[in-house]
């Protein structure tokens, strides 16, 4: 079976949404946790904007009409990851992120840049 009718199956499929969800809500409390806490509003907007949609990209690609709307979808989600590890770094290496809590949400942040890789990949091929 081809990795592109596999994602179309409910549980590999919601994996890989589970994945993203999860990690959309860690960037919502991050992003409370900057206005409220460290009163910083421009990069948190930004980093709050690209980490939910990474979410919405995977989980609208469960719909795609074919398997090129469904790499295209996959693909938007990579790039919205990427630019949400630039945010992290930023705001890491302005202080707003301690050490502890950069490593720990970049981490999750790489783990999806690598799924979200492969299914690119996979689905171009």
């Amino acid at each position: 079976m081809k990795l592109y009718d596999m994602l179309q199956r409910k549980e590999v499929e919601n994996d890989v949404y589970v994945i993203a969800r999860s990690f959309a809500i860690r960037i919502v409390n991050m992003y409370k946790y900057l206005r409220e806490e460290k009163g910083e509003f421009i990069m948190s907007k930004q980093v709050f904007r690209s980490g939910t949609s990474i979410g919405a990209n995977v989980f609208e690609g469960k719909n795609a009409q074919s398997r090129p709307d469904f790499t295209t979808k996959m693909n938007i989600a990579l790039k919205e990851a990427t630019e949400t590890g630039y945010w992290l770094d930023l705001l890491h290496e302005t202080r707003f992120l301690n050490d502890e809590t950069f490593e720990s949400i970049m981490d999750d942040c790489n783990k999806i840049i690598a799924v979200l890789t492969k299914i690119v990949k996979a689905t171009k091929n």
